[in-house]
C-alpha cells in the first residue's frame, strides 16, 4: 500500500495537497459558527446524488413528468426518501445559506482582502435560488406550473428585455411543454456544473485568505483536522438528521397533475419565496407596478448585498452593513409569517387547499383502480372521473336554477353582488342533492308543495302552473294526507319502493322485492291498506316496469320507464321538451348540444353515485341514505 501511496504522490502530489485542506491553521481554535460553509457544500453533495437517483426515473415531457413522479412517489423502491432528501435538502440549502451569509457578514468576512471571494458566494447563492426555482416545476404538478407560471410572467415585465427573457425562460410565446424541457436542462446540467465551477472558485479564495477571525487571541490556535473537522461532521450529521425526519414523518406532496385548463388558486411559491409573493401583494406595490416590486427593489437589493465590500471601507460601513442585513432579515421573515398567516385565516385558500388534497388522493385511487396510469397521462383519470368534474359540471350548467344540497354542487352557495354586497342566490327549481332517492320519491308523493318550492323564485306563470294548477300538486293535496295515516305507512313504503326501484340505483341499497311487487300494484290500482288513491298513477304516467310484466302506457305525464336512472336522467337533460317528459309544459332549458355528450355523461355519473368509491367525501358529493326498508344486505355504497 505504501508503495502505491508513493507512487500515486509522486505523480499527483497528493500529501501535499491533503497537508493544505487538513492541516489549515485555525487562529483562536475552532468554532461552531465557521460550520455553515461546510453544511452547504454537504447538502450540495446530498442533492447531486439524490438528484441523479430520481434523475435515472424521470421522464421530462409535459405528458411524462408528473407520471414519473408519480412513480418514483408511489411504486420505486425507497423513491419516496429519496425524493423527500432531495425536496427537504434544497430548502435546507436555503436556510443555511441565510445563516452563512449573516455569519459572513457579522464576521466581516466580506471586507478587504476578500471582496471576490464574497462577490463570488453572491453568485453562488443566485445559483442556489435558480436551482430552487427551476426544480419547483419538475414534477409538473399544479401547485409547481401555476406558481413557476408566475415567475415566468415576472420575467416578462423586465424592462426593455422583458418580452425576449420570458421567451427565452420559457422555451417560446407559450408556458408548456419546452418550458419543462428547459427548467430541466437548467436544473439538472448548467445550474449544477455552474454551482460546482463557482464553489471550486469560491474554495480557492478561502484558502487563499484563510479563516477571518475577529479575535484571533480568544484561545490557542488550531488546525482544521481534527477540531473543525469534528464540529463540520456534527453539524453535517445534524443537517441530514433533520432532513431525514422531514422527509419521513413529514413527507413530500405531489400536487395533482398540470391541468392549464383549470385555474388553481392555491398556488403558492416555496415558503422561502413568500416573502416576495406578500410584499407584491401590497396595494402601494400594486399601485407602482408588478416590474417596481419584482425587478427593481429585488435589483436595488442585490446591488446594496455587492456593494457591501465597498461600504465597509468607511469608518462606520460595518456596523451600516450590519444593520441593513438585520433589516433585511427580518423584513423577509416579517413577510413570509405575515404570507403564512394570512393564508392560514384565508377560507378561500383553505378551501382550494383542501381540494388540491382531495384531488392528489383521487388520482392515487384512479390510478389504483384502472392498474396504471394510462398513456394519456394521469390527468385523464381526473378529467374523466365522474365525482371530480362533476361537482364542476353541476355547478357551470345546472346551479343558475338547481341547487345540490344547498350548494352549487362544489359546496358553495350560489351569490351575487347587490350594490356592493354579497347575497346569496335562492335556488328556481328543485334541489337535486338526493335525486332519485328514497326520499326524493317520498317527498314527491306526499311533500310535493315544500320540495318544488323554489319554483315560486322563478315566475309567476311557472309557479302557478306547478305549484297551484297542476295535476301532481292537485294530486298531492288530494292524497297526502290519506298516505301519512298510520294504516297506510306500509302502503306509501311499498309504493316509494316500486317507483325507487326503476332506477336500479347501484350506489344506494338493493330495492325490496316483496315492498317493489306490494308498490306495482298500489301504481297501478291505488288501494292502500286503509282506503285508496282518488287516482291511480296509471292515469298519468305511462312506465315499463324493471323486470318486465305488463306495462302502463296510456299516462300523458311524463314517463317513469327507468325514473331515477343515468339513461332517464340523461335523456331528460338532453330534451326534457320531448314527448315523453315535460312536452308543451316544459319550462327547463335542453343542453343537448348545447354540453357534449362527455360531459352530460360525467354530470349524470356523479348524480347516479357511478364512479369509483372513495374513503374521504369531497365536498358537493351525493348524498347517502342512511336507513333503508330492505331488509336484505345493503349494497356497497360507491359514495363511501
Amino acid at each position: 500500500m505504501n508503495r502505491f501511496l508513493n507512487w500515486l504522490d509522486d505523480r499527483t502530489g497528493i500529501r501535499h495537497s491533503l497537508d493544505e485542506a487538513l492541516y489549515e491553521p485555525i487562529p483562536g481554535g475552532a468554532r461552531w459558527r465557521y460550520v455553515w460553509g461546510s453544511t452547504l457544500v454537504y447538502t450540495f453533495v446530498l442533492q447531486v446524488i439524490t438528484g441523479i437517483c430520481l434523475w435515472m426515473s424521470y421522464a421530462p415531457s409535459a405528458q411524462t413528468a408528473w407520471e414519473s413522479v408519480y412513480y418514483i412517489q408511489y411504486h420505486m423502491a425507497w423513491g419516496w426518501l429519496v425524493r423527500g432528501i432531495h425536496h427537504y435538502a434544497a430548502q435546507a440549502m436555503v436556510v443555511l445559506l441565510a445563516l452563512h451569509l449573516m455569519q459572513v457578514v457579522i464576521d466581516g468576512a466580506y471586507r478587504a482582502p476578500r471582496e471576490v471571494n464574497f462577490w463570488l458566494g453572491m453568485v453562488l447563492m443566485q445559483i442556489v435560488l435558480g436551482l430552487s426555482l427551476t426544480g419547483y416545476l419538475l414534477p409538473w404538478d399544479q401547485k409547481g406550473y401555476y406558481a413557476t407560471r408566475v415567475a415566468t410572467n415576472i420575467v416578462g415585465v423586465t424592462p426593455v428585455i422583458g418580452t425576449p427573457l420570458q421567451k427565452l425562460v420559457q422555451g417560446g410565446a407559450d408556458y408548456g411543454h419546452h418550458t419543462l424541457t428547459r427548467f430541466f436542462a437548467m436544473h439538472a446540467g448548467v445550474l449544477p456544473a455552474l454551482m460546482v465551477f463557482f464553489i471550486m472558485l469560491h474554495l480557492a479564495g478561502f484558502r487563499r485568505h484563510g479563516v477571518t477571525v475577529a479575535d484571533p487571541n480568544r484561545g490557542p490556535d488550531a488546525t482544521f483536522w481534527p477540531d473543525q473537522i469534528l464540529k463540520d461532521a456534527v453539524a453535517m450529521l445534524a443537517v441530514l438528521v433533520t432532513v431525514l425526519g422531514l422527509a419521513i414523518f413529514r413527507g413530500t406532496e405531489l400536487s395533482p397533475p398540470a391541468d392549464p385548463s383549470s385555474p388553481f388558486s392555491a398556488a403558492r411559491p416555496e415558503w422561502y419565496f413568500l416573502f416576495l409573493f406578500r410584499f407584491l401583494k401590497f396595494e402601494a406595490i400594486e399601485h407602482v407596478g408588478l416590474a417596481f416590486g419584482a425587478i427593481y427593489v429585488p435589483s436595488l437589493i442585490m446591488l446594496g448585498l455587492l456593494a457591501m465590500p465597498l461600504v465597509a471601507r468607511w469608518k462606520f460601513g460595518h456596523k451600516l452593513n450590519v444593520g441593513f442585513m438585520t433589516f433585511l432579515m427580518v423584513g423577509i421573515g416579517y413577510l413570509t409569517v405575515l404570507a403564512m398567516w394570512e393564508d392560514a385565516h384565508d377560507p378561500d385558500y383553505q378551501r382550494a387547499v383542501a381540494t388540491a388534497e382531495w384531488k392528489a388522493e383521487r388520482v392515487k385511487v384512479l390510478a389504483m383502480a384502472v392498474g396504471a396510469i394510462p398513456v394519456t397521462g394521469g390527468g385523464t383519470l381526473l378529467q374523466n372521473d365522474p365525482l371530480t368534474q362533476g361537482p364542476q359540471l353541476f355547478a357551470q350548467h345546472c346551479a343558475s336554477c338547481h341547487r345540490y344540497n344547498g350548494s352549487d354542487g362544489t359546496g358553495q352557495p350560489v351569490v351575487e353582488m347587490v350594490n356592493g354586497v354579497e347575497r346569496e342566490v335562492p335556488g328556481t327549481a328543485a334541489d337535486l342533492g338526493n335525486f332519485g332517492s328514497r326520499e326524493w320519491t317520498k317527498n314527491v308523493l306526499v311533500n310535493y308543495e315544500h320540495h318544488f318550492a323554489p319554483l315560486k323564485n322563478a315566475s309567476q306563470e311557472i309557479a302557478e302552473r306547478f305549484l297551484e294548477t297542476g295535476d301532481m300538486v292537485g294530486w298531492c293535496r288530494e292524497n297526502k294526507d290519506t298516505l301519512q295515516q298510520p294504516e297506510n305507512a306500509e302502503s306509501l313504503q311499498a309504493l316509494v319502493e316500486f317507483v325507487f326501484a326503476q332506477g336500479e340505483r347501484q350506489d344506494l341499497a338493493a330495492a325490496n322485492s316483496e315492498l317493489v311487487a306490494q308498490g306495482r300494484d298500489i301504481f297501478s290500482g291505488g288501494q292502500l291498506a286503509n282506503g285508496s288513491l282518488t287516482s291511480a298513477c296509471t292515469d298519468c304516467h305511462s312506465m315499463i316496469p324493471i323486470g318486465g310484466g305488463e306495462a302502463f302506457e296510456d299516462g300523458y305525464a311524463p314517463t317513469l320507464t327507468g325514473y331515477g336512472s343515468a339513461q332517464w336522467l340523461k335523456e331528460f337533460i338532453v330534451d326534457p321538451a320531448a314527448e315523453k317528459f315535460y312536452g308543451e309544459e316544459n319550462a327547463m332549458p335542453s343542453f343537448g348540444g348545447k354540453v357534449s355528450d362527455h360531459d352530460i355523461d360525467l354530470l349524470v355519473r356523479w348524480m347516479t353515485g357511478d364512479y369509483v368509491p372513495t374513503k374521504t367525501h369531497p365536498i358537493g358529493q351525493h348524498s347517502v341514505e342512511t336507513s333503508e326498508p330492505s331488509p336484505q344486505p345493503e349494497a356497497d355504497h360507491a359514495a363511501e
